[in-house]
């Protein structure tokens, strides 16, 4: 007997077997118990979350012997024949082979006849979204008003190509992707049904590689099986999928928090090691620095380790530099395709994120310390000139070196030879005493600036804007807009700070009713203080008299790439 893939030996038969996807099979229950069943669906989703299983079950319930219903028998004629994919009225239709107008125009054609066997002839149209414009004009007026006896099922991984014509005619379901857990679940249901021993380790992984497709998920496991010789062991998965131990990722990790170049390498070593999928690596990295950062700003949710040590990382790293490495760990998987070579891109990644620190702003927590180097050493050692760093971090867009770095000699003539107009700052926050109560917006904002509070939580106060106050309670209003900045954690963090300034805690009540047209908030002033010092740096370049005169010569100032020398 021929070997049948568990994707297809595993297949729903009935919408209880389906694994996850509940709104959909609670709509589509409904409606066959009531009799409300719509003419036209359209199930839409990524490839592997069971848009045609949905469609296959629910053909069978309008045709089982036993009667209309959200629970076919399975046992009689019709239900095998669809289980079989041999009943004569599901006519399933691949639309990226049958794209034209004249694929299309037989269909409707053989719609006009009455069904075979079952009650309705049931259509399903696999990837509709590739049927051609003119085949979509054909089709409309069939799925909008189809004879009594046929219904239209639809499937498709690219709703957004669909006319706007079509998708008005049929009831929308989106089909979500499957968790890691209900794909490690379901092959573990499986396995065990199989009697085939199995790491749970190594069904992570394969869950993990699924990304969100069951039918991907069985298709690996399929694959784990004839690799490890009938058994699923983790040491398989891993060489087979070229992941990595998780205990890897935290040694990279542990180097570059201690901005420990030697052992980065030697971890990377190590990794190069088992030939990996870099590109995964780098996934696998930036997931990691994910749940770090949960841990760092969602501290009441549990976040499983999985072989990282979340908490002492999440203590250890400030949380605008796990954002920084994120980023980069992204961008390098972008780009790992243009290096030399994978391993390359991936060490240049590692490489970067120990380069660069994100730069020290006021009220940040203090940040361990890097290890000492050798100044006439340190340029040799990197092969960059001592400007490279700061000009890299420019041109890539990342933050410049921390603000206590001692700029190029270069730099230090360029902003002493530089006209004083052409050097707006910042007022400095201390210049100004915070008032010791709030009564009004100006004493707000100047309480509000002196706060020593940042991500999140200063975000959440820059857009408050003020109402009133009375008896240290203090009404603000937050945009509807802006209302995912609300939480416990960050509304705990932001009073705590205006306690710490005012000397007593007061209480945040928060209020619907808008404040005054004249109630700025923190984030308006500071934004309409910077556009002054921008307005007021490209004022006076253009007065400076060589721009004056290479203007009279013919040549134009490109305002927007006119920015205050201390702009970050």
């Amino acid at each position: 007997m021929s070997y049948l893939v568990l994707a297809r030996k595993w297949r729903p038969r009935r919408f209880s077997e389906l694994v996850g996807q509940e709104h959909v099979v609670r709509a589509l229950s409904n409606a066959l118990e009531t009799g409300r069943v719509h003419h036209a669906f359209l199930f839409t989703g990524t490839r592997g979350v069971g848009k045609t299983t949905i469609a296959r079950i629910f053909a069978k319930s309008l045709n089982c012997i036993q009667g209309v219903g959200a629970e076919p028998c399975g046992e009689c004629e019709i239900c095998q024949a669809v289980d079989q994919g041999r009943f004569v009225d599901l006519l399933e239709i691949d639309a990226a082979s049958n794209t034209g107008v004249d694929d299309v125009r037989e269909l409707i054609d053989n719609a006009q006849y009455l069904p075979t066997r079952g009650r309705y002839k049931v259509y399903l149209v696999d990837e509709v979204h590739m049927l051609s414009r003119n085949a979509f004009n054909a089709l409309l007026k069939t799925l909008e008003e189809p004879p009594e006896h046929v219904k239209f099922l639809l499937a498709t991984t690219d709703p957004q190509k669909l006319p706007a014509t079509v998708l008005s005619r049929c009831l929308q379901f989106n089909l979500r992707r499957l968790t890691q857990e209900q794909i490690g679940g379901q092959m573990r249901h499986i396995l065990d049904a199989e009697s085939v021993p199995a790491d749970d380790e190594a069904i992570a992984e394969l869950a993990r590689a699924a990304d969100g497709s069951l039918r991907d998920g069985l298709s690996l496991l399929d694959q784990a099986l004839a690799f490890g010789g009938g058994r699923v062991q983790t040491d398989d998965v891993r060489g087979m999928l070229g992941s990595v131990d998780r205990n890897q990722i935290s040694g990279l990790l542990d180097a570059l928090s201690a901005h420990d170049g030697a052992r980065l390498m030697q971890v990377a070593e190590d990794i190069a090691g088992f030939a990996p999928d870099f590109a995964g690596v780098l996934d696998e990295l930036a997931h990691a620095l994910h749940r770090i950062q949960l841990t760092q700003l969602v501290p009441d949710l549990q976040v499983e380790a999985e072989g990282v040590d979340v908490a002492s990382l999440a203590a250890a790293l400030p949380p605008e530099t796990v954002q920084l490495w994120y980023q980069m760990a992204l961008l390098g998987r972008r780009d790992i395709d243009l290096a030399p070579s994978p391993r390359v891109g991936f060490e240049m990644t590692l490489l970067r994120m120990l380069a660069f620190q994100p730069a020290a702003t006021p009220g940040d927590a203090p940040r361990p310390e890097a290890p000492r180097r050798d100044p006439a050493a340190a340029p040799a050692s990197r092969g960059a000139a001592p400007g490279d760093t700061q000009a890299a971090a420019r041109n890539n867009h990342y933050p410049p070196a921390p603000a206590s770095s001692p700029p190029p000699p270069a730099a230090r003539i360029a902003e002493s030879a530089a006209p004083a107009a052409a050097q707006p700052t910042r007022p400095a926050a201390a210049a100004v005493a915070a008032p010791q109560s709030i009564h009004d917006n100006e004493s707000w904002l100047q309480v509000l600036s002196a706060c020593a509070i940042s991500g999140p939580a200063r975000e959440l106060g820059a857009n408050l804007a003020f109402v009133s106050a009375s008896d240290g309670r203090v009404k603000v209003h937050l945009p509807p807009v802006m209302d995912y900045l609300r939480s416990g954690l960050m509304e705990q963090q932001l009073v705590d700070a205006l306690g710490a300034v005012l000397g007593s805690v007061p209480k945040l009540e928060f209020v619907s009713a808008p404040a005054a047209a004249n109630s700025e908030t923190l984030g308006d002033r500071t934004r309409r203080e910077n556009q002054a010092r921008h307005d007021d740096a490209r004022a006076a370049f253009a007065d400076d008299p060589v721009v004056r005169e290479l203007v009279a010569g013919g040549a134009q100032i490109r305002t927007e790439s006119v920015r205050p020398r201390d702009d970050g």
